[in-house]
């Protein structure tokens, strides 16, 4: 598999993007999501997949299980790296690569143990398609082509089929319209929603020195939609932080344009 170099130290390889420009995203996307998940968005695929994890929260379903579990209150940051680790090796390595298929089989065997309704694995899914289209279409240094989002799409529809899930909609289309549906049938406030958010939430805070601590839970609230503030039962912070955080992430896309401060690629191993 052809891999690339920075130009000196900091600046972008354009080569990456004229790859991903002469792609199939029918035929290469397990190619195109390795480039834009190593090389090109690394750092935004990262947090965008954080924040579709935590939409998947605002199902009483999904969080109530997660609560009877007791993973996420007990062991919160491991249960975080494993699942982090786990998605990031097949979208890197590719869900037919060895590592990829490990993966998918680790995934399936974990969540074997317990009765996960079929439409709760279909939510899920859809988040990791669309939340990085969506971030990429504020906050990304570029937004994703259409090619981009079409391999990304076919990347986790064949990854769902190697979950063996069902009725995994067959366009980008279908997908959309199943996640607006199962939202609108099932997100509401539960004590579970919150349980689970609020263990999120002290994940991310213990990677930051203390005095950072409480300006955590704040972000994460002006990042959500309403639909998932109430879910949760969080307020929308004040207009003023809200435009500081919009300020910030839209302030730092634009030197990255021409710079990245990840290396190349960047793997399991050299995230940090």
């Amino acid at each position: 598999m052809m891999s690339y170099r920075k130009i000196g130290f900091l600046f972008r390889n354009p080569s990456v993007r004229e790859e991903l420009a002469r792609l199939d995203p029918v035929k290469d996307h397990q190619r195109m999501v390795h480039l834009m998940t190593s090389y090109e968005f690394p750092f935004d695929m990262v947090r965008s997949l954080e924040l579709a994890l935590f939409h998947t929260y605002a199902s009483p379903s999904i969080s109530s299980l997660l609560q009877k579990t007791g993973e996420f209150v007990k062991r919160g940051q491991k249960r975080y790296d494993d699942t982090g680790i786990l998605i990031a090796q097949f979208m890197q390595a590719g869900y037919d690569s060895e590592l990829g298929q490990r993966s998918i089989s680790q995934m399936n065997k974990i969540h074997g143990h317990y009765p996960i309704p079929n439409d709760d694995y279909l939510l899920v899914l859809s988040t990791f398609v669309f939340y990085p289209i969506d971030w990429m279409e504020k906050y990304g240094w570029r937004a994703f082509t259409s090619p981009e989002k079409q391999a990304l799409f076919l990347f986790f529809r064949e990854v769902g089929k190697r979950m063996n899930l069902t009725d995994v909609p067959e366009t980008l289309e279908e997908m959309k319209a199943f996640a607006e549906n199962y939202e609108k049938r099932w997100f509401c406030y539960t004590d579970s929603n919150r349980t689970i958010a609020d263990a999120t939430v002290r994940i991310v805070e213990n990677w930051f020195p203390k005095p950072l601590r409480p300006i955590v839970k704040p972000v994460f609230a002006a990042l959500i939609s309403e639909k998932l503030r109430n879910a949760f039962g969080y307020r929308k912070p004040s207009a003023a932080f809200c435009v500081l955080v919009e300020a910030s992430l839209q302030l730092r896309k634009w030197p990255l344009k021409l710079i990245t401060f990840k290396p190349y690629p960047t793997l399991i191993g050299n995230t940090h």
